[in-house]
């Protein structure tokens, strides 16, 4: 493989599966060599790429007849595991997007079945490869300890978001399906172990699952004493008011991404606003003689940060660069691992009504 291209199956042709197509179509490292879905989505991606790709309905029958090196797996949260094993089973390297699976038993067996198969296992964490989040996680290592961390992201969806919004309902809450991006951002903010979450939820309309809720809030707790909060809601029935608040606070100060622009009307629902900083603002909370701020709050702007495009770009390099030089990713999956507990233990804290010790879904 080091003197070719990656060979990679996209399974899943929606919006995520068409991003990274169109990444891998831009990257030398690989070679685009089919699509796989079982609707009319790969015909579309298909006529988007301009490209004349074989199409499958299945991933076991695209792997053995494309001869794949890797699978991207891009489709309804509650198919992954099986997909993951599945292709690693077959021999192929996997870039999976969030979650791995459903439950962390299942998230462990996708990474033991990598590690079994000697095969690179590499999960969707695109906020990881945005410089000014990168930033936002450095400048949180500025303040002291405890640190409170402060995050959401309401969507509010109509016609075909609210159709992919109730899609992903089925198998995930909004808190589990978004939450793992910005847990995992709290986890490398404070640097310690999630010891215990509660949550609260609520079911907003009839349209979804019985047992399901499109409201969401986290309260998790830290062994160093740092907490954090994280709210999620999707439907037509959600505020624009307060989508998009990202946040830490700790003793020397405060630091905070303030995206005005996409924080604004009608942006919720914007999959590339989801990503969009455009400037931080760190605030230091020391006082002067007088009582007053001794240092004005610092603005970073973030003009030239990258678009969602380049963002799966960025994504699919990092894959490409695990395989080619056999990077060690056992951090990368801990990691994801860890974050997924959390979300899923506050899944179970808001449907029991009660504090989870996260071990509990561990």
């Amino acid at each position: 493989m080091a003197n070719r291209a990656i060979r990679v199956l996209v399974v899943g042709c929606g919006n995520m599966g068409a991003a990274h197509a169109l990444a891998y179509q831009a990257l030398s490292e690989f070679t685009l060599c089919g699509l796989v879905a079982r609707g009319d989505s790969k015909n579309r991606l298909q006529r988007q790429l301009g490209a004349d790709l074989p199409l499958f309905d299945d991933m076991q029958e695209a792997i053995k007849q494309t001869h794949a090196d890797a699978v991207c797996i891009a489709t309804w949260p509650d198919t992954h595991e099986v997909l993951a094993l599945t292709a690693l089973a077959a021999g192929c390297h996997v870039f999976i997007e969030k979650p791995i699976a459903t439950t962390v038993s299942g998230a462990k067996r996708v990474v033991a079945m990598a590690q079994l198969a000697g095969k690179k296992l590499v999960v969707g964490y695109i906020l990881r490869h945005h410089p000014v989040w990168q930033q936002f996680i450095e400048l949180a290592h500025t303040l002291g300890k405890p640190l409170v961390m402060r995050m959401n992201l309401n969507q509010q969806s109509a016609d075909a978001a609210w159709h992919t919004h109730k899609m992903m309902m089925q198998s995930l809450s909004p808190i589990v399906d978004c939450g793992v991006h910005y847990l995992d951002v709290m986890c490398q903010m404070a640097q310690s172990s999630p010891l215990l979450v509660s949550a609260i939820g609520v079911r907003l309309s009839d349209e979804i699952p019985e047992k399901q809720f499109n409201y969401g809030q986290l309260q998790v707790r830290f062994a160093d004493g740092s907490v954090g909060w994280y709210e999620a809601g999707w439907g037509p029935m959600m505020s624009q008011t307060a989508f998009f608040i990202k946040d830490v606070i700790g003793p020397e100060g405060s630091a905070s991404i303030v995206a005005r622009e996409a924080g604004g009307e009608g942006q919720s629902a914007n999959v590339e606003a989801h990503t969009r900083t455009e400037s931080l603002r760190l605030h230091h909370s020391r006082l002067n003689a007088d009582g007053k701020f001794a240092q004005m709050d610092e603005w970073i702007s973030a003009a030239s940060e990258p678009d969602h495009f380049e963002l799966c770009r960025q994504e699919q390099l990092f894959f490409a660069r695990a395989i080619l030089d056999d990077n060690d990713l056992t951090q990368h999956q801990q990691q994801a691992i860890e974050s997924l507990a959390v979300v899923l233990a506050a899944d179970l804290a808001a449907r029991e009504q009660r504090m989870v010790n996260i071990k509990e879904v561990s």
